[in-house]
């Protein structure tokens, strides 16, 4: 696996983009709660994208990628990784600029997809650990 370029986490954690976050739900006690918040705090616009299509930090949901109106930036990924394939065949598919995919979330074949597409790609880590990091 290639390692992640900080340049490009720098980037996508400081220019405001519009992130969907896959599997955002009202379930605060999952990560992608606390990872949305943290988002919309450093002034990236959130799209939840979850199968139930919930309203999350007062952003409306989208059952999923296809679904969203406008440009996505980025495409964070809090999905088992089984799953992670044909959500970067999404992303690819609506002209998302990056995929970022959650700790322990991996799937290389996709990834290599991505890359091969021109987007950006990040691999298990978090936002919020890595803007942390950075003192965002």
């Amino acid at each position: 696996m290639p390692a992640n370029d900080p340049a490009v986490i720098d980037r996508l954690l400081t220019i405001p983009g519009r992130w969907a976050v896959v599997g955002l739900s009202t379930n605060e006690d999952r990560p992608a709660h606390g990872v949305a918040a943290y988002l919309q705090a450093l002034g990236h616009e959130i799209v939840p994208v979850h199968p139930r299509a919930e309203t999350v930090h007062d952003a409306q949901g989208y059952a999923s990628l296809d679904d969203v109106p406008g440009r996505i930036d980025v495409v964070d990924l809090f999905v088992n990784s089984s799953r992670v394939g044909p959500i970067i065949d999404q992303a690819i598919a609506i002209g998302a600029r990056a995929v970022w995919l959650q700790l322990n979330v991996a799937d290389p074949d996709a990834e290599e997809r991505a890359r091969a597409a021109g987007l950006d790609v990040v691999v298990d880590t978090c936002p919020k650990i890595e803007g942390r990091k950075r003192g965002l």
